[in-house]
Parts: C-alpha cells; structure tokens; sequence
C-alpha cells in the first residue's frame, strides 16, 4: 500500500486502535518517541475535514494582524485600553497583551515547567492519565479521543487551580510545581484586570462580571505538540471556540495557533513575553453576541515540539447558576440571542460531540 494521502484512510478497525493508543497512556509524545516516519491512522484527518477546509484562506503577508494592547500606564490611558480591547473582543475576538506585568523570566520558566512535565518521568504521567475531566489533576491525549472524527497531534496536562476553592499545590507535579503556583498568582491579578476592562468595554460596571463568578473558576492546560513527520495529514487542535469566558494563552516561540477572522486563518504571530487574550464562548452568551468568541486552531508542524499554556475562566459545573444575555444589554430593539442555561447543560453538550468545528452555542440560540 502506497502513502497515506489527505483524506484518504483506509478501512480499518479505529475503535481498537484508538484503544490501542489509549492504553499506552504515553500520548503522542510515545508515538514519537518510537521514531515514526508515517503518522498512525487515528490521526489522518478525514476528508470531509479537508473538504470543510476549502472555506477558508490562510491570510498571507500582512493582509491581517492580530490587534496588539499595551497595557503599560493603564492608570492613565484606560479608556484608551478600554476602547482597544472593545472593538478587539467585537470585531477578531482575539488579541496579544504586552506590559501586562507578568516578568518574562515567569512566563519563560513556565514554558520550561510545562515542557519538563511532559518530558519528564513516563510513570509520573501514567499515574495521572484518566478521560475523567472532572479530576483535580489530570494528564491524557485528546479527551474526546472518541468521538472525534480524527485524533490531534497533541498531549495535555490539565489541572484545576480554581474550583473555586483554590487548588492544593501539593497535588501538582514537582516537576512544575513552584513556578505554576507563582505564575498562578500573577494570571490571578491579570484575570482581575482583564474582567474589569471587558466589562467597562461591554459599557458595564468595572466589577460586573466578577459579580457574575466570571473569574472564581480557573482551569490551567498546559499542550505538548510534539514535532509531526506528516503535518500535512492531521492536526494539532481541530477547529473550536472555547468553553470559558475569556482565555490567558502563554505560547513559546514555534508558531501554530490560528484563528478565524473574515473566513481568513490568521496565524497568531508569537511576541516574546506576550499573552494572547481570546474571548470564550460564555461571553459571547452573556454579551449577547456583541463580543466575539472566535473559532481557533493549532496547524501540526515538522518543527517542535510546541509549547503553550492556556489559563481558562469558567463558570462551575456544580453551582447551578444561570448563564443568560446580561439584561442591561438586551433591549426590545436587541433582544436575547440565547437561552438562560447553566454552565453544566453547555458542557454536557459540548462534550457529546467532541471538537467537531461547529459552535455549540448555536444548540442554544433562542
């Protein structure tokens, strides 16, 4: 049998091969770490993935940038900033924080954690591996390894920092464990921040969305996408918008984060130091569409391996508190988009399907 062309896989019993892959509980980096030429078939995108593709046009030159926010002398410029992230979070729903106080000896070491974690001692990881997302710690590959139609080029590390009772740091790997609880406490400050200015730029009270629990829950993912011999044929993260309020992404120097702007994939240039800012899914609902939580992706490469950190804002899954339009953003010439749902109901959906390049805020549209 010749190479495996895009979007060409064989028959094949996938179920036990997916299993196969599962229960090494050594992810991708495992795979690799073989000395693979050819990619496993599990990770072959499918061809209605690369048919869906045909949509959109990776956005050449300078045809777009990803809006950049300097945060430095926030005390006299924040209706400046406050303007900036705005029509940042209406119109691309992503941007790049620089000045925004967090040492880059911080965000370097916590690159290097990260790395070191998933580099690290393969039964410290075995030890961690479950799909049970509901765990405190945790480390696998592809959580909806199956249900997806093709499986990413990627390993994760997840923990839950805030639940919203804070994490005890004696749970996290010692091989990152100082300088997660030290970036942690920084992430906290900025999350602060962050929520006040999206909520003065939605026209609100500064202290409205930290009123609605938007910063009491906080999960950390820390990726691993390990060097690809076959990008072309799979992906590092499929086509998503993401499950949270707002999202704080740390990514080291290799490129691979894309995001949706215009029907264009604009690639999300690393800035030494900077922090990519995204707007989630549970803003959108809450904003009532008026800021937007752009679909995004990371492209597998033959350089890695690939490094980022993403800090997540999300509402509980035990509370159950409504999400809903905010009503001082709604009117009768703007009436609710979305149904009152709880965080639950939304997470529930979203994982039935796994990452399938489709909004699942749709499923809740009134």
């Amino acid at each position: 049998m010749g190479s495996i062309q895009p979007g060409e896989v064989p028959h094949y019993d996938r179920n036990k091969e997916l299993k196969a892959f599962d229960e090494t509980k050594s992810g991708v980096k495992g795979i690799v770490d073989l000395g693979i030429e050819k990619i496993p078939r599990i990770f072959v995108r499918t061809q209605d993935e690369f048919t869906e593709d045909l949509a959109y046009t990776d956005a050449g030159g300078d045809q777009f940038q990803t809006p950049v926010i300097d945060l430095q002398d926030i005390d006299s410029r924040r209706n400046e900033i406050i303007d900036e992230i705005g029509r940042a979070s209406m119109t691309w729903g992503f941007f790049q924080l620089v000045n925004h106080g967090i040492p880059t000896s911080v965000t370097d070491e916590m690159i290097q954690g990260i790395r070191r974690f998933h580099e690290g001692d393969i039964e410290v990881k075995k030890k961690l591996y479950v799909k049970d997302l509901s765990q405190k710690v945790q480390y696998d590959s592809n959580y909806d390894l199956y249900k997806s139609r093709s499986a990413n080029w990627r390993d994760t590390f997840r923990c839950r920092l805030l639940n919203p009772d804070p994490i005890d740091p004696q749970l996290l790997p010692d091989t990152c464990r100082d300088i997660m609880v030290e970036y942690w406490k920084h992430i906290m400050n900025l999350g602060d921040t962050l929520a006040q200015l999206l909520s003065e730029a939605l026209g609100l009270n500064k202290e409205h969305l930290k009123g609605m629990d938007c910063t009491q829950y906080l999960t950390l993912l820390g990726h691993y996408y390990p060097a690809c011999p076959e990008p072309e044929l799979t992906m590092g993260t499929t086509k998503h918008s993401d499950q949270s309020f707002f999202t704080i992404l740390l990514q080291d120097q290799v490129a691979g984060l894309q995001f949706l702007h215009q029907n264009h994939w604009i690639t999300v240039k690393p800035i030494p130091g900077a922090l990519t800012v995204n707007i989630g899914d549970l803003i959108q609902l809450i904003s009532n569409d008026k800021f937007k939580s752009s679909e995004h992706r990371v492209v597998a490469s033959h350089v890695g391996p690939r490094v980022s950190v993403g800090c997540f804002y999300r509402a509980s899954l035990d509370k159950p508190t409504l999400l809903y339009p905010i009503r001082e953003l709604t009117s009768e010439t703007n009436p609710p988009v979305y149904k009152d749902i709880t965080f639950k109901e939304y997470i529930n959906y979203v994982h039935s399907r796994g990452l399938d390049g489709v909004s699942s805020l749709n499923y809740f549209k009134l």
